[in-house]
């Protein structure tokens, strides 16, 4: 019962002076808030990264047709009509067909086209002829209509599934199924729409760099019978060209175990026509998955260490706060010791007002925190859509928050210790006070 009336003292004397333990709060309050807000905001974005990657087949292998430094800076020069010859080959298709028996799928896509155009508007081609495997191998879901089919291959049709991007930009008003766009000089009809992959040239479309929403698919039949392998692309009066095969080739590995021998497998069989791999490059998301997961954790740390540091501050303030407390209490322990209060009892009480001012911080704060974390994600891209940001900033800047669990506990708990800690100085000096001398205190 006595040590109840300590802590009920301690409250109460707590509840006198608002004002001041809330200042003194305040340090664990923004340390705990800010926590939450970063973790979540890291751990959102992380969730984001690992969706997007995924989306592209954690058991995919995928092949790329780069142009090399030599090409581009030809390219760039005065010569018009160049054309420059380089990537993956038909003969690279076949050696991956007869060396990699046990894949589960070898898929390839070819690059169609120099612009898609739809009545008055045009955009730089991203038109790709492939197979209806790809569908599955790359997680594409449709949004409206169908993919591509194996008669659609057969008979060399004219149809098109498009990016969620290229439905909003060409069929803002009209239904895009059934609709015919030009690829090139060439017509093809609309079949199917994507749904969105990522977020717009987000971390979904940083491995294969490009916006996979602006993506145009063709069959792979239909591009080879009516663009060829040379695509060439007007820019100031002159143009370039570039003769290319095939543009990318998805090996998907059995499972995810095999997937890095795979790989390795791949670039054995693509060094024999490609020295140092210098046109051609080899991309695996499971390895980006690995990365990201090693990113976070130690952004994790990072933010660990940034709680520390703010706690310890807020921590500084608490026993800085209880040391002129003792002081301007002196009386008072005076006239508890004299009444027979015990040093464990002085101890017990600035204990609890520590503690109770560190809980208290630490409720605050995850309640700050919490609500700050979604108030980010909401917030501040409905900000940067507002035209007097929106000019800032190109592109979209999508951001997502998640808050965890253990963000929640662990500030929490080190608020709680940090309360506790830095109160026990404090504390033991009162209790060391003589009770005489306490009492000729003014």
């Amino acid at each position: 019962m006595f040590l109840l009336e300590i802590i009920r003292l301690g409250l109460h004397n707590l509840r006198l002076h608002k004002l001041r333990s809330f200042l003194t709060s305040l340090g664990i309050i923004l340390g705990v808030a800010a926590v939450i807000v970063m973790v979540a905001i890291g751990e959102g974005t992380k969730q984001a990264a690992l969706r997007d990657i995924e989306a592209l087949g954690a058991t995919n292998v995928i092949l790329r047709s780069i142009r090399p430094p030599e090409s581009s800076s030809l390219a760039g020069s005065e010569q018009r009509g160049f054309v420059a010859r380089f990537g993956l080959t038909r003969r690279d298709r076949r050696r991956l067909d007869h060396f990699l028996d046990d894949a589960a799928h070898i898929v390839s896509l070819k690059s169609a086209g120099s612009e898609i155009s739809y009545r008055d508007k045009r955009l730089a081609s991203q038109t790709f002829g492939t197979s209806p495997e790809l569908q599955e191998i790359a997680h594409f879901r449709m949004s409206r209509g169908r993919y591509l089919t194996s008669e659609d291959l057969e008979s060399q049709a004219s149809v098109a599934v498009i990016g969620h991007e290229i439905a909003k930009q060409f069929f803002t008003i009209t239904d895009p199924l059934g609709a015919e766009f030009r690829i090139g000089e060439r017509i093809f009809r609309v079949v199917g729409v994507l749904r969105p992959i990522g977020f717009s040239g987000g971390m979904g479309s940083m491995p294969v760099r490009r916006d996979l929403n602006l993506d145009v698919h063709i069959p792979i039949t239909t591009a080879e019978a009516q663009f060829g392998d040379q695509v060439f692309r007007r820019q100031s009066g002159s143009f370039t060209g570039e003769e290319v095969e095939v543009s990318e080739i998805y090996v998907t590995a059995p499972s995810v175990d095999e997937v890095l021998e795979m790989a390795s497998r791949v670039q054995r069989i693509l060094e024999i026509d490609h020295e140092d791999l210098r046109d051609v490059e080899i991309i695996v998301p499971w390895e980006l998955l690995e990365n990201v997961k090693r990113t976070q954790l130690v952004w994790n740390i990072v933010l660990t260490t940034i709680a520390a540091i703010s706690l310890l501050i807020g921590g500084i303030g608490i026993m800085n706060i209880m040391l002129a407390s003792v002081t301007e209490r002196t009386r008072e322990i005076g006239i508890r010791r004299a009444l027979g209060a015990t040093r464990r009892h002085i101890v017990v009480q600035f204990l609890v007002e520590t503690g109770s001012l560190a809980a208290t911080g630490g409720l605050i704060g995850i309640a700050i925190g919490v609500l700050g974390s979604i108030a980010v994600g909401r917030v501040i891209p409905w900000l940067l859509e507002q035209p007097a940001f929106s000019d800032l900033i190109e592109g979209d800047l999508p951001l997502e928050t998640r808050v965890t669990g253990w963000s929640i506990i662990i500030s929490f708990l080190v608020a709680a210790v940090v309360g506790l800690v830095f109160g026990i100085y404090p504390a033991v000096i009162a209790s060391q006070k003589d009770p005489i001398e306490a009492l000729r205190h003014d």
